[in-house]
């Protein structure tokens, strides 16, 4: 068992309807020294990857986006939920889908923040149906951008999203994932990796 699982068998809590709580560590209240660990396990893992930004989504991802940005050197951009008169001129523009919220927003990134030339490591906390993270990947897309790599902190293994991802043939690395979990009993069986 990795760090990662141990804080989560320690620390979570499974919920109805397949919700894992790690707010007292890793999405409302956040543990930095995990996070660190955290940053230097998706820069062990992308070592050989040519990195220069890091893409996520607001809110939870981008905590830990930041800090697994201090190993590679890279600026994080993440992509906004709404848009707000700060952002000026040209946008990318992508659907999603939240498991968690169960609704659909438009995540936006400012064209000057993503270009052809970039290489781009997506960093996020959960990883379920992967809705969020196609509409990075197509935001990516639409700025021309290369996606080198998808560091997950939790991937829900017994939902689709990681397959989908995997299947489209990207590079997909989560620190733990989650087989099945039960919120009678409170636990939670991780896959073997």
């Amino acid at each position: 068992m990795n760090f990662l699982e141990e804080r989560i068998q320690k620390d979570g809590i499974v919920k109805e309807e397949n919700v894992l709580k790690v707010d007292s560590f890793l999405n409302h209240q956040m543990d930095i020294s995990l996070f660190r660990q955290i940053g230097e396990e998706f820069k062990r893992r992308f070592a050989d990857v040519p990195i220069n930004k890091i893409l996520t989504i607001e809110a939870s991802g981008i905590g830990i986006a930041c800090i697994v940005a201090e190993y590679f050197d890279v600026p994080v951009v993440f992509a906004k939920k709404s848009k707000s008169i700060n952002i000026e001129g040209e946008m990318y523009v992508a659907e999603i889908e939240s498991f968690t919220h169960k609704c659909k927003n438009q995540v936006i990134v400012s064209r000057k923040f993503l270009n052809p030339e970039d290489h781009v490591l997506i960093i996020d906390d959960f990883l379920a149906n992967g809705c969020a993270l196609q509409g990075l990947i197509s935001i990516i897309g639409q700025a021309g951008a290369t996606v080198e790599g998808i560091g997950i902190v939790i991937e829900k293994g017994f939902q689709s999203g990681g397959r989908i991802i995997r299947n489209l043939g990207y590079h997909l690395e989560s620190l733990a994932i989650i087989e099945d979990m039960n919120a009678d009993t409170g636990k939670i069986v991780f896959r073997e990796q």
